[in-house]
């Protein structure tokens, strides 16, 4: 299940879009306001404490620190994909490298503590499906190949069993499983954080946006 869920998670979403051909993004918004605070609640609840149980204090602080300038530079070239929005020109045919790659280092990070914290696996399948719905709205929207744009899915898909695999099978990765987790708290607090502010956006109160975080967090809460 652990390499199974991300793969399905991210290939399902694709053929919900390539079938039912949702055209409005905003649609999901409630969805993403569920999985930032899923995703940050499951990152405060379970990777936080065990992070800094397992190493010194300042050092796991200086790498979720990393993690954190490491997402903000990514995000200068995937747009903000991770946390559902996505930039591009719909009028391209041009496979996008810069997105594709950012995207894909993010996924693979995200397979790293998955081993040791099983139930991350469930926050970053939440957060995963509503990124790779709209990923998929633009994809199928612009000019880019279908058989690209299904590779581009498939790839993006794989990355995070991949992470979780080399997490686990490698010696010479394994020695730093703590630092490598602190970088993915460091990914996980800016992505879930941002997906909150943005779902309050303007600053207005939202009773449907608020039940749902709140949603989140208690079910995190209860894992």
């Amino acid at each position: 299940m652990t390499y199974l869920l991300p793969i399905l998670g991210v290939l399902l979403s694709f053929v919900f879009v390539l079938v039912a051909k949702p055209q409005n993004k905003e649609n999901f918004k409630l969805l993403l306001a569920f999985s930032g605070a899923f995703l940050l609640a499951l990152t405060v609840f379970e990777l936080l404490p065990s992070a800094y149980e397992a190493s010194n204090a300042k050092t796991i602080g200086v790498f979720i620190m990393l993690g954190i300038l490491l997402q903000i530079f990514l995000e200068f070239f995937s747009k903000g994909a991770e946390h559902g929005h996505v930039h591009l020109n719909r009028e391209t045919s041009n496979f996008p490298w810069l997105l594709f790659i950012s995207l894909c280092i993010h996924s693979f990070l995200e397979g790293f503590p998955i081993e040791e914290h099983h139930t991350i696996i469930y926050g970053i399948l939440i957060h995963k499906i509503p990124i790779a719905i709209i990923l998929s709205i633009f994809l199928l929207g612009s000019k880019i190949k279908l058989s690209n744009a299904i590779l581009f899915i498939i790839l993006f898909a794989l990355m995070t069993p991949l992470g979780s695999y080399i997490s686990t099978n490698l010696n010479a990765v394994s020695q730093y499983q703590a630092p490598i987790n602190a970088l993915v708290i460091g990914v996980f607090l800016h992505i879930s954080t941002v997906i909150l502010f943005e779902s309050s956006e303007g600053h207005k109160f939202n009773i449907r946006k608020l039940v749902v975080i709140i949603a989140g967090i208690v079910i995190a809460y209860f894992l």
